[in-house]
């Protein structure tokens, strides 16, 4: 029987280079390139970082959670590995793709798994325009910020702005604006997950707003394009029974 070929990845936290060390002294380690999964030790903000940098190698990652978090990560032991990987299911995430105009002329372009936010960068509220699919729909959104989230991360930020939690099957995409003064009961929307969602920054000097995906973050920007990429896909493994579905359904239920 051929031995499971796995890279190891260790967020800087104490608990997970404990974890590195023995999980390496028992099982090896190897390189990305070579590997026929990737184990990642850390909680969400580290599995994040992992896909990220795992981009276009078709591996999948299985997370052991070291963090504080973990929705996207596995429970923790150091027993039983090859089993688990051997048992995992497969959840396939599409990316978004971020293009963003800032105001001194460049175009900056990044892929965020959970969501893309617009923030405001300034003591005063953001304005932003949005259209979506080239069309406005909101001709002034007074607001702290707003975002898109994939499903995968629609229990994350967009969540704790009074999002949506949706489904990993559902092809949709959520909208969703902070803390939003005018219009003030205006709670976002659900798109199509080929949507194309831009939104144009309205008085940028008095009102600067940055952008950031998944934790990289672009100031000053003027303009911010957001699609879904089908052409990326994030293989995550997991646990037989606590899947994506199953934390997402779970989630609402707390």
């Amino acid at each position: 029987m051929t031995q499971t070929r796995i890279a190891f990845a260790a967020s800087p936290v104490p608990a997970a280079q404990e974890a590195l060390a023995l999980l390496t002294a028992a099982h090896g380690q190897s390189r990305l390139e070579d590997a026929d999964v990737v184990v990642a030790l850390g909680g969400d903000g580290f599995m994040l970082t992992t896909l990220h940098g795992t981009e276009g190698r078709d591996v999948p990652v299985y997370g052991m959670n070291c963090g504080t978090i973990g929705f996207l990560m596995n429970s923790f032991s150091l027993d039983g590995l090859p089993d688990r990987l051997a048992a995992a299911e497969e959840t396939v995430i599409n990316p978004l793709a971020m293009k963003a105009e800032t105001r001194d002329g460049r175009v900056v372009r990044a892929l965020a798994i959970n969501e893309v936010s617009l923030l405001r960068a300034g003591p005063q509220a953001a304005k932003l325009k949005i259209s979506v699919d080239g069309r406005v729909r909101l001709a002034e959104l007074v607001c702290d910020g707003a975002l898109v989230a994939t499903p995968a991360g629609s229990t994350a930020y967009n969540y704790s702005a009074h999002g949506p939690i949706v489904p990993i099957g559902a092809d949709v995409l959520a909208l969703t604006a902070m803390a939003a003064f005018r219009p003030r009961r205006w709670r976002g929307a659900l798109l199509p997950k080929r949507a194309v969602v831009r939104f144009d920054v309205l008085e940028p000097d008095k009102r600067p707003v940055m952008a950031d995906a998944d934790s990289r973050s672009f100031r000053d920007v003027l303009s911010v394009e957001i699609r879904s990429e089908p052409d990326v896909r994030h293989r995550i493994l997991f646990d037989p029974g606590h899947g994506l579905d199953e934390r997402l359904i779970g989630e609402q239920f707390v």
